[in-house]
């Protein structure tokens, strides 16, 4: 499981034929990939690791609080492209990509382990598989790249 983690001021996601609408301040975007065999334990590590990263400025400017010691909110997308590979060619291929309905089961699970973490109320999302608009205003910029365990 990847997941690339961006620090936001703000974030937001649109899908036009669907009239949705999902918007968060403070916090940041999870942008969450699935592979073929993740499991629960992949979902429990990557959305605890995130919910715990030390990626907001403490009060000298340090990074040393998390998403749970700011309060912030998340926004979690599915995005299974980040196991896209391009070392051969010009066309990615996704591969290591877990199919539609693995990817969303563990994608279900992840929003809601992160809920567990931060708070039903803190936590918005896309909708799986839809084509959508994200809006991301990365703060610093800070991105990370977390991923699960090597098996």
């Amino acid at each position: 499981m990847r997941a690339l983690v961006q620090r936001v001021s703000e974030g937001g996601v649109e899908i036009s034929e669907e009239n949705y609408s999902e918007n968060i301040s403070r916090g940041m975007v999870i942008l969450l990939g699935v592979k073929e065999g993740d499991i629960l334990e992949d979902v429990e590590f990557v959305a605890d690791k995130c919910c715990n990263l030390r990626i907001f400025e403490d009060e000298n400017g340090k990074l040393n609080l998390s998403l749970k010691d700011i309060n912030g909110d998340a926004l979690v997308i599915s995005q299974f492209t980040l196991y896209g590979d391009a070392r051969k060619g010009n066309r990615p291929s996704f591969t290591e990509a877990a199919k539609p309905e693995l990817a969303n089961e563990l994608y279900e699970k992840f929003v809601e382990r992160v809920k567990m973490n931060i708070g039903n109320e803190k936590v918005k999302t896309g909708i799986f598989a839809a084509m959508m608009n994200v809006k991301i205003f990365n703060d610093g910029p800070v991105t990370i790249l977390v991923e699960s365990k090597e098996k």
